[in-house]
């Protein structure tokens, strides 16, 4: 087969794998010490290679080959070679080709902005602001991100996670993303065999048919390698190590449709390294040859590689993904940050890099504001299956954020009390418990108690008079908007708007004349930030605030703040 596959991100040949795996094969055995090829072989190889790669793409593209990972590999790679200005030119290709296509790069493949993003990132470039675009912003997307397959979610997170980049909010989405969600997807397309391939899942259920592949599999552990803490993950990642270790061949490397092949052992290899798992582990040492072997085994004398072992001719693919490879490797021996967790990527002054702001690293957040953690993993609910803002729910319900009536119901259309927005409100900050006693209808043994004194001692909530509270009264649009900008301003955000700031975002409604004049600061906030939609005609500001309305606010203002991972 003479087939040229782009991996992960371009041009992949489906491939189903007929065997399974028992995890018996792998359990209790302990890991090996022994490196077959040495730290010196290991370095005159990716030398090797970087001299052929510096020869061969000389000024690279936005692209699969001769392009993004030539720029990754050799970046990671380290040393003095090639010159600033190597990557210098590269930023400005992109840019050219950013300001061409008028920032989208691909109308359906979204691994095109993975890709970009990983190789500026690399190169010590922002992927914030190239040519006035932010080429994040179209990861928020869960969709379009998705309909690629599987690779879509896995190189999205990979692309994400490089310099924890957060996920902005993107308007035109019909669901916006999250990592949780992008994990969940990963997750769901497991395979029984503990593999993962590119189609399984995609419309519908894995079936008990799909078998892994090892090169999806590698590219799904890259992914979820930061995410080991989680135990669904942690679950899926033993599971998915099982796979491939009894899926490797006797030579230390892996078959595809019957050939062995140097790219499905870089993904396997690169997958180890992003773990922490040395590239000696017994478990993926076979009769002696390691993964670093195999790939060894396939390089040509002039420091390419070939794509099968009946050689043929290097394939420029092949070769860009063993040197990156390689240099995974390379790094891990070292104890150098793995290939994809770039914040030691040298900082090059020659292309501009936004400042900071709050949402992406949040420099002025209160010190006790936390992400809360995912606990009930998949949790949902029956009556929100096809609800617009099912994701939204889903999320925070899945950190323990919001729950569920009667029957397991969510009622999503249910009005919510002062005291549960409060509530939702604490916990969706994950602030520490405080009590301040300063409201006496908020008695010790109610079951708001801790919820009010945590608001009230931030600052979050105010009563309705004083010493009252009025906690089973049900919040209105306009107070829920005012108790989400003070959250907001814990989270990091500048909430500040000048009056006619204030009047230029609200003057847009019917009835914006009928909210109270105190409130108005606050909900063009949450307009503005893109908390409240925009293409709503009326305010409502006086309606009660429903449960689903409560669950999306506060679901974007932790996706703006970037606590929502």
């Amino acid at each position: 087969m003479s087939e040229i596959r782009e991996k992960g991100i371009g041009k992949i040949r489906g491939k189903i794998v007929a065997a399974g795996l028992a995890l018996a094969l792998v359990i209790g055995l302990p890991p090996a010490a022994a490196l077959a090829a040495d730290n010196q072989t290991l370095d005159n190889a990716v030398n090797s290679a970087a001299s052929y790669m510096l020869r061969t793409v000389k000024a690279p593209e936005v692209g699969s080959v001769g392009g993004e990972w030539a720029v990754i590999g050799l970046a990671r790679a380290g040393g003095g070679a090639p010159p600033a200005s190597y990557y210098a030119n590269y930023y400005k290709t992109v840019e050219q080709y950013v300001k061409d296509c008028e920032g989208q790069l691909h109308d359906k493949k979204y691994t095109e902005y993975s890709r970009v993003i990983l190789g500026l990132t690399a190169a010590g470039y922002d992927p914030r602001d190239v040519a006035g675009y932010d080429l994040t912003a179209a990861l928020g997307d869960f969709e379009r991100v998705i309909w690629q397959g599987v690779n879509g979610p896995i190189f999205a997170l990979i692309a994400l996670d490089s310099l924890d980049y957060p996920i902005p909010l993107n308007p035109q989405a019909k669901t916006q993303a999250t990592r949780d969600l992008y994990l969940r997807e990963i997750l769901r397309r497991q395979t029984a065999d503990g593999g993962w391939n590119l189609t399984a899942g995609s419309s519908g259920p894995v079936g008990p048919n799909d078998r892994g592949d090892p090169d999806i599999t590698g590219m799904a552990l890259q992914a979820l390698a930061r995410y080991q803490a989680r135990k669904d993950v942690k679950t899926a990642v033993d599971k998915a190590l099982a796979f491939l270790s009894g899926r490797q061949d006797g030579d230390g490397g892996y078959s595809s449709w019957g050939n062995a092949n140097s790219e499905s052992v870089v993904q396997v290899l690169v997958a180890l390294c992003e773990l922490g798992i040395s590239d000696g582990d017994s478990r993926f040492v076979k009769n002696g040859h390691t993964l670093v072997d195999n790939i060894l085994s396939y390089q040509n004398a002039d420091g390419s590689f070939n794509h099968t072992a009946a050689g043929g001719g290097n394939s420029q693919m092949s070769t860009e993904q063993a040197f990156y490879g390689l240099v995974a490797a390379r790094r891990a021996r070292a104890g150098q940050n793995s290939l994809y967790r770039m914040a030691d990527a040298i900082q090059r002054g020659d292309a501009p890099r936004p400042t900071q702001t709050a949402g992406a690293g949040l420099p002025d957040k209160h010190g006790d504001v936390r992400s809360a953690p995912v606990t009930s993993p998949g949790k949902t609910f029956p009556d929100v299956a096809s609800h617009g803002s099912r994701a939204a729910i889903e999320a925070l319900a899945a950190r323990g954020v919001i729950g569920g009536g009667g029957n397991d119901l969510f009622e999503p259309d249910k009005a919510v009390t002062r005291a549960e927005f409060a509530s939702i409100v604490v916990r969706g900050l994950g602030l520490p418990a405080k009590t301040t006693d300063q409201f006496t209808d908020v008695p010790a043994g109610a079951w708001f108690y801790k919820a009010v004194g945590t608001a009230d001692a931030y600052g979050v909530v105010a009563g309705v008079g004083p010493g009252v509270f009025n906690p089973n009264g049900a919040i209105t649009r306009q107070e829920a908007a005012v108790m989400v900008a003070r959250a907001a301003r814990l989270a990091g955000l500048d909430t500040a708007m000048n009056d006619t700031a204030i009047r230029d975002r609200l003057a847009q409604f019917g009835d914006y004349r009928s909210a109270a004049e105190w409130t108005r600061g606050a909900l063009a906030f949450c307009y503005g930030a893109g908390l409240l939609d925009e293409a709503e005609l009326d305010i409502r500001p006086r309606q009660p605030i429903k449960k689903c309305e409560t669950a999306e606010m506060l679901y974007r203002l932790l996706l703006k703040a970037d606590l929502l991972q």
